[in-house]
């Protein structure tokens, strides 16, 4: 970290609120390898400046003995107080200028008052560096606090898909999950940097797509089963109009309708029942789902315009999902569209899933 001063020369600044300094340097605190207490000594420093602003080079050199500094600290005492103020000189913030005696003091003379002790001007002239250091410091705090929120919703997925795992009469390797849930609870309660949370959002995800894939394929399998014991009701499910074949084209081609990155169809069926009443024929694959939810969302007042957003937003299959939640708390929800819409900003800032909204309804009907 280069020094502050090495800039005093080729930075102009007329003046600078040093409680304005204060904060930017506190956000900034750990570029500039500063604790807490560091900016505590350096605040106590601050109040023995005349005013709010720092202006003029001549005047910004402040002069308490260490007794008074340590009162003003309620009492720090004196060897910590020093070893801070080498920190705040060392990470140049403050600048010292020694007497020939060492001691601090102001000296009046016919050139003016000379000031001999701490030198609070990197301040003034380094703003702009400690300011752009501070928003470098809340740009990764806000990434960070984006990995923590999605590692959350991640995580509350991964148990609801356990439990409902468990809840089947199959066997599931739900042990593995479950020390995954364990792990990542133990690691989350340390303080993590932004790669140990990126290495546990990934695992995280690996362990979501990986229940998911088990739960389709199991899924997959029991369809098939049903279907070769029931050729009468699959011929009837063949037969299209020309309108649904044309949707279903659409659905096939489109990248988002993946079923294994989202929530088995069967769960969101058996939480979202009340969508079936508008089906004709029965519900055995994705593609027959998000038509249905294309059909149903004209009746809830959500608009063709509202319905591309959240299409682009989350794709057909999230967006499909989250239209039969919404359905299944139709009476709860004062407008649909906009509710959707507001979810369909969530996930345009990958702030969303549908797992959730479907482990509630599951709760609710449980």
């Amino acid at each position: 970290m280069q020094h502050l001063e090495r800039h005093a020369q080729s930075r102009s600044r007329k003046a600078v609120n040093k409680w304005a300094a204060l904060r930017e340097l506190s956000a900034a605190r750990a570029e500039f390898d500063l604790s807490d207490r560091d900016l505590t000594v350096l605040q106590a420093l601050l109040s023995f400046h005349p005013g709010d602003e720092l202006a003029d080079p001549a005047r910004l050199v402040v002069f308490p003995s260490n007794a008074t500094i340590c009162e003003r600290l309620h009492d720090m005492p004196c060897s910590t107080m020093r070893r801070h103020l080498a920190n705040l000189v060392r990470a140049g913030i403050i600048l010292r200028r020694d007497s020939p005696n060492g001691k601090r003091y102001v000296r009046r003379g016919p050139n003016g008052p000379r000031a001999f002790g701490f030198d609070l001007s990197p301040l003034l002239h380094g703003f702009d560096d400690i300011s752009a250091a501070a928003e470098r410091a809340r740009t990764e705090a806000a990434h960070c606090a984006a990995l923590r929120e999605s590692i959350s919703l991640m995580r509350r997925d991964l148990i609801g898909l356990i439990d409902y795992a468990a809840s089947l009469d199959a066997d599931h390797p739900l042990n593995a999950f479950r020390d995954m849930i364990a792990l990542v609870s133990r690691a989350m309660r340390r303080k993590n940097d932004r790669d140990d949370l990126e290495q546990i959002a990934r695992r995280l995800r690996d362990a979501v797509a990986a229940l998911h894939a088990i739960l389709d394929t199991q899924s997959i399998a029991a369809e098939t089963a049903q279907m070769s014991t029931n050729d009468a009701v699959n011929e009837q499910h063949h037969q299209r109009s020309n309108k649904e074949s044309f949707e279903s084209d659409l659905t096939e081609k489109s990248p988002e309708a993946d079923p294994t990155d989202k929530v088995p169809l069967d769960l969101v069926l058996k939480a979202c029942p009340d969508i079936l009443i508008y089906s004709e024929d029965p519900i055995r694959h994705w593609n027959d789902f998000t038509r249905l939810a294309h059909k149903v969302r004209p009746m809830l007042g959500i608009c063709a315009s509202v319905w591309n957003e959240a299409l682009a937003a989350m794709g057909i299959n999230e967006a499909s999902v989250t239209v039969a939640a919404i359905l299944q708390r139709f009476t709860e929800i004062r407008s649909p569209a906009a509710y959707l819409r507001s979810l369909a900003a969530k996930a345009s800032a990958n702030r969303f899933s549908s797992s959730p909204m479907i482990m509630s309804l599951m709760r609710q009907a449980a």
